[in-house]
């Protein structure tokens, strides 16, 4: 039998790196996106110009995104909306009726309704940045055209370009300042993101809850991923509404200051504050199920660590 082609958009970042080496076991690959992936032939394409090209493909695996917490009107914001919704556009057009895996992002999910377990009709409104707005624009466009659209939360692995560095840059003399009391969160491995993705062509088209199999204690597991990579903290809780105000502040601050990076954003705060559980029974039901942990990620850089020393 002749191996499927897999056309992986984004491939040259995180997620879609994962995804388009986990399918290089059983599949011809090839990278669509402005950088070559770690494996396959590369197509160039810029999300944000032009439609790609996928001929020969037979499913498409959409992870390509403008990602961040860009400050509102700024340049940044205007190339999040041409990657995340003008591109999803083009994409699906180009697809011509091909099988399309699409990449969203739990951040879609509205933060003013209770999120202690998520489900995929929780409302998509409400959106506290560009992110949010944009990632939820473009799974629409995906979802009309009958794609198969995944909702990961908080991906986490080896190689991991986003969070890890993030949480590193907040702490500050051996603390780090936490909003608000401890909580239970949803996290997924990008492991169980590329298995998912890798089977969710063969699934009725729709939006999927993606996550590990159990959620996580907030503070318990910052702490054990910053030791795990060398760093000892003491964990402080600053107060919500605390917190929040400093959020507004450092927004507004950003709109003073073209092109700057936002300190610290009402978004990040949501996210550490409250309680957020992706329901994943809808996925089960497919047949797909979480094997990876955040302990077996842990172990894995512990290990790193001992052979390094």
């Amino acid at each position: 039998m002749t191996a499927p082609r897999i056309a992986v958009t984004g491939a040259s970042g995180f997620c879609g790196g994962h995804i388009a080496t986990a399918a290089a076991e059983f599949a011809d690959v090839v990278c669509v996106g402005r950088r070559p992936g770690p494996v396959g032939r590369h197509v160039p394409w810029d999300a944000a110009r032009e439609a790609p090209h996928l001929a020969g493909a037979d499913v498409v695996i959409h992870c390509a995104a403008a990602v961040g917490d860009p400050a509102p009107g700024s340049r940044a914001e205007a190339l999040m909306r041409a990657v995340n919704v003008d591109g999803t556009a083009r994409l699906m057009e180009a697809a011509g009726g091909r099988p399309v895996v699409w990449v969203s992002s739990a951040s879609i999910y509205d933060p003013r309704r209770d999120r202690s377990l998520v489900r995929e009709d929780h409302p998509v409104s409400g959106h506290l940045n560009a992110y949010g707005r944009t990632k939820a624009e473009g799974e629409r466009l995906a979802l009309d055209a009958g794609a198969m659209v995944l909702r990961p939360r908080a991906v986490y692995g080896p190689g991991d370009p986003h969070l890890l560095p993030r949480l590193r840059a907040r702490v500050r003399a051996g603390r780090l300042l936490l909003p608000g009391p401890d909580v239970r969160l949803s996290l997924t491995a990008v492991e169980n993101l590329a298995d998912a993705a890798l089977v969710a062509a063969g699934w009725p088209p729709g939006a999927y809850n993606i996550a590990d199999g159990e959620a996580y204690a907030r503070d318990a597991t910052l702490r054990g991923v910053l030791r795990a990579h060398g760093d000892k903290v003491t964990i402080r809780h600053l107060p919500y509404g605390v917190a929040r105000f400093a959020a507004r502040a450092a927004e507004a601050a950003a709109r003073l200051r073209p092109g700057a990076e936002v300190a610290l954003s009402r978004y990040a705060v949501d996210q550490l504050a409250h309680r957020v559980v992706l329901d994943i029974t809808k996925a089960r039901g497919c047949g797909w199920a979480p094997r990876r942990t955040l302990e077996d990620f842990l172990a894995a850089v512990r290990a790193e660590a001992r052979g390094r020393g």
